[in-house]
């Protein structure tokens, strides 16, 4: 048996004529249990704009462009009632675009479901995406795995946003955006 409702069907049809233990046992052969592992991780801004700039600033779910999280932020203190955000993402104080566009390392296949944390299973996503998938794996989610991007194509706007920083030092001024453009320098000063 390998469909899931059928699993289960049979599973009830051996509890309805009182066999519980078949139903035990059909269930940790075709549908066992697994618990999900509670894992929180974090990587620094160096581990993630690298992976960014591997992946080409690509949302390896959706195929989407991403962006460098520089130049979000230098649009939102730029033009604050145009493009607010919020330190603590509120939806309701933060542009969609943070959301949608905003660049995250998600586990390929979860650390929850077995994954490991390591290079190998870290794919760039959005922050939507990232929210929406979970701990699913990409089978379950119907999903498809898209490749990375050039970066000569798409560099998130990278290099755009560091130049506007050389133009607009007042940027820097906020902390945020600061460690963002100083690990920036140091991914450019290895990728172009």
């Amino acid at each position: 048996m390998t469909d899931k409702v059928e699993v289960l069907q049979h599973v009830l049809k051996k509890l309805k004529s009182d066999n519980h233990s078949a139903a035990m046992r059909a269930l940790e052969k075709y549908y066992p249990f697994k618990p999900q592992l509670r894992v929180k991780r974090s990587w620094t801004q160096l581990q993630s704009l690298k992976l960014f700039v591997r992946d080409g600033f690509i949302d390896r779910y959706s195929g989407d462009r991403l962006l460098f999280p520089g130049a979000l932020k230098a649009i939102a203190l730029l033009l604050p009632e145009q493009f607010p955000f919020h330190r603590n993402w509120k939806m309701d104080e933060s542009h969609i675009a943070f959301w949608e566009l905003f660049p995250t390392v998600d586990h390929i296949e979860p650390i929850a479901r077995g994954g490991k944390d390591d290079e190998e299973n870290w794919a760039t996503t959005s922050m939507l995406r990232n929210q929406a998938k979970a701990q699913w794996t990409l089978d379950e989610l119907g999903w498809v795995f898209h490749p990375v991007g050039n970066l000569k194509e798409w560099d998130g706007l990278m290099q755009l946003t560091l130049e506007l920083a050389k133009q607009t030092p007042t940027l820097i001024e906020d902390n945020y955006f600061r460690k963002w453009l100083n690990t920036a320098k140091k991914i450019s000063a290895n990728t172009y």
